[in-house]
């Protein structure tokens, strides 16, 4: 089959090489500009699926606009049977929807109806849901209300955090995309509505998800360090008075009669904190405000 791709981050990448794996035609990559990084920003980073596109020797288009008509022309010129998105950043307008023959499809990291929007695995973890999944869909006007096709659900470990989970389901969602169209190519594929009913939501995180509110529980701290991990991040102020990132922690099986924020104990192991429900939440790792992520914590100073 005749695809063009479009896709930017490393989420994206495992769906682009599972179609070029799978024999299919890749007439090329719609992806977003490069970014400037480093400390200056003078210096412009390609994004993930350029780079593997590129590879592949695969033509790689990176328009500002969508809606000014260049988009669609160009399109129009590549041919494509079958428009596969995932993780592309940009809302598609109806004239791309519409242009080629078989569609659009959207690889989306969650078991839609649940969590449309721009950080679904976040919100997942954040939400300390035991259950996710990867969803592909027939792209509408709405965000993320297309027809569902085909769907793989997974459990999420206790311990995952953000990007791990991200890569994880960046695998399935590369596998079931090449099922799900060659089910499209043979005319097998499902198509089923979403409920309206049942739609949750999944908005793009802010550094004012951060704060940790230690009169909540143990479990739902653990969960908001994991789900915010690496950006924004999630912080307390309750050790220095200064804003310190929490990188890694675990529950403790421990109960304690502290008002929540205390310190309960500082050593070797770590910084054992006081929570809402009683228990302790032990951090493990974590960084000063100015200063690169450190190795583990390994005595019991409190920076």
């Amino acid at each position: 089959m005749k695809i063009l791709f479009m896709g930017t981050p490393e989420f994206a990448v495992p769906s682009l090489e599972a179609l070029i794996q799978a024999g299919h035609t890749l007439c090329g990559v719609f992806c977003q500009p490069d970014r400037p990084v480093g400390r200056h920003q003078n210096r412009l980073q390609p994004p993930p699926v350029k780079e593997c596109a590129m590879t592949h020797s695969i033509p790689v288009f990176q328009p500002v606009k969508l809606r000014d008509g260049r988009a669609v022309e160009l399109i129009r010129e590549l041919a494509p049977d079958l428009i596969v998105v995932a993780a592309y950043g940009r809302i598609l307008p109806q004239d791309i929807l519409d242009s080629p023959p078989m569609g659009c499809i959207n690889v989306h990291s969650s078991l839609l109806p649940k969590y449309r929007g721009a950080a679904p695995i976040n919100w997942a973890i954040l939400n300390g849901d035991k259950e996710t999944g990867v969803t592909i869909m027939h792209m509408a006007a709405a965000l993320d209300a297309g027809d569902v096709i085909a769907q793989v659900s997974t459990p999420i470990d206790p311990e995952e955090t953000a990007p791990e989970l991200t890569a994880r389901l960046a695998q399935l969602g590369g596998k079931l995309l090449v099922e799900t169209v060659a089910d499209m190519a043979a005319g097998t594929a499902g198509r089923t509505p979403q409920n309206e009913g049942e739609v949750t939501l999944a908005p793009l995180l802010s550094k004012e998800l951060s704060p940790v509110d230690w009169t909540r529980s143990s479990q739902a701290i653990y969960d908001q360090i994991r789900g915010l991990t690496p950006w924004p991040g999630a912080s307390t102020q309750a050790l220095t008075g200064e804003a310190m990132k929490l990188w890694r922690a675990q529950v403790v099986e421990d109960h304690t009669d502290a008002p929540p924020g205390s310190v309960i104990k500082a050593d070797g192991q770590g910084i054992d904190m006081a929570c809402g429900d009683g228990q302790v939440l032990r951090i493990l790792e974590l960084q000063a405000p100015g200063s690169k992520r450190p190795p583990l914590i390994i005595s019991g100073d409190i920076p």
